[in-house]
């Protein structure tokens, strides 16, 4: 860290916890603004994609009740 963010750090460590709290949760999104265009974008374009690939019948669906069956069975 530089010398001036480690001043700002132990400036704001010394706040509330409920003002840090506030702080953190400010900065995590600020983090998730920054990058929701691009992770959006290509989310859309996957599932666009799988849609795609379930109509024309190239995949074969699990149903969720197995996908959880399965699930609860492996994390027993």
């Amino acid at each position: 860290m530089s010398t001036r963010l480690d001043a700002l750090a132990v400036e704001l460590l010394g706040l509330p916890a409920s003002d840090r709290a506030l702080l953190a949760r400010q900065l995590i999104a600020s983090l998730d603004e920054s990058q929701t265009p691009d992770g959006d974008s290509l989310w859309l374009e996957k599932a666009e994609k799988r849609s795609e690939e379930i109509l024309e019948g190239r995949v074969n669906c699990i149903p969720a009740d197995d996908v959880f069956r399965r699930a609860r069975q492996e994390f027993k």
